[in-house]
């Protein structure tokens, strides 16, 4: 098979392209022929080195992909093989990621896709994950979304033309909640406009918290943080009583907080890595974000605020330097040249 392939870390030419032998699924494990693989910022941050040298001499990265089963290991129920399934945390303390023609994953990694499209499939672990978390983690939220179940909510999401934004918009929306969106283009505002958001702030034009009391002049419940240190005085003036400030991404190293401003409304501010979300916490992610996709709740490409990027398998590094770049939307990894029915 072929798959792209790191034995030491750094630019994304440390990625090549080489040939392996196919994989035999163990105990408990499914071997998955791979049609498309999504590449996250972590992927490319593992890559550079952040988690150190690939721990077992070699790595093909990626965390997050959709395609079919081929086989299964033993006491896995092997009427499983031809299904088509979503796979998350691939590449997680393992060397088998999804950018490959195929990948090995344990069973509980595996999701039905059932008639959702590969190209969503692909595009829903890493991100989708990470938001649900940071709109549920809080002690007066529900910790399962499902239609309705934020009927009563404000969401703040700081940055709605990322993934992770656009991910936050689309459950929060599919959940009811009206949802505010900050961007900083006029084009990320169609996308956040596209993704489901209730309103969009454009912050390099509009006072983000003059706008946002408009909205919510009690204050908004929830706030999905890009940049948990470059907005934390405007995240500090706009949460609500109980309200609950989720950060998934970080620039800096110090944060520093108006604690008297915070203190009367018992905010709370919540640090989010989905890795080590706790087990609970996770599946119930899955089963949640499942369930949107299946319900229609979840849509991918442009009309959805999130363009899709290909990129054939032999320019994986294309694809890394695409996400170092920035670039908005979804890429992608095809992962053959025939994808699987």
């Amino acid at each position: 098979m072929k798959a792209a392939v790191y034995t030491r870390t750094g630019e994304p030419g440390v990625l090549e392209l080489v040939d392996q032998p196919v994989p035999e699924p163990d105990s408990g494990e499914v071997l998955v022929r791979m049609a498309l693989s999504g590449v996250n910022p972590t992927d490319v941050q593992f890559r550079a080195g952040k988690a150190g040298p690939p721990p077992y001499g070699w790595q093909i990265p990626g965390q997050d992909g959709a395609g079919v089963i081929e086989a299964t290991g033993q006491g896995v129920d092997s009427t499983l093989v031809g299904e088509r399934v979503w796979v998350w945390e691939a590449a997680s303390g393992r060397p088998w990621g999804t950018a490959a023609e195929y990948t090995l994953v344990p069973s509980r990694q595996i999701v039905l896709l059932g008639s959702v499209p590969f190209e969503m499939g692909a595009a829903l672990g890493i991100p989708f994950l990470t938001a649900h978390r940071c709109l549920t983690v809080g002690e007066l939220m529900p910790r399962h979304l499902d239609l309705g179940s934020l009927a009563d909510r404000v969401v703040l999401v700081q940055g709605g033309a990322g993934a992770v934004g656009n991910a936050a918009i689309q459950l929060a929306r599919w959940a009811d909640a009206t949802v505010i969106a900050t961007v900083s283009t006029s084009e990320k505002a169609q996308l956040a406009a596209a993704a489901g958001a209730s309103h969009v702030i454009n912050y390099r034009q509009q006072d983000v918290v003059a706008e946002v009391k408009k909205i919510a002049p009690h204050g908004v419940d929830t706030i999905v943080e890009v940049s948990g240190d470059q907005n934390a005085a405007v995240d500090a003036q706009v949460i609500g009583h109980a309200g609950v400030v989720s950060v998934y991404s970080f620039r800096g190293e110090e944060l520093t907080l108006p604690v008297m401003r915070l203190m009367p409304p018992n905010a709370r501010w919540q640090f989010v890595t989905v890795y080590q979300v706790p087990a609970a916490a996770k599946a119930q992610a899955v089963q949640d974000v499942a369930t949107a996709a299946a319900q229609g709740g979840i849509r991918v490409g442009a009309d959805a605020g999130l363009p899709l990027h290909y990129y054939p398998l032999a320019e994986a590094a294309d694809a890394h330097t695409a996400v170092e770049h920035s670039a908005v939307g979804k890429v992608l990894i095809s992962t053959s040249q025939e994808q699987p029915a």
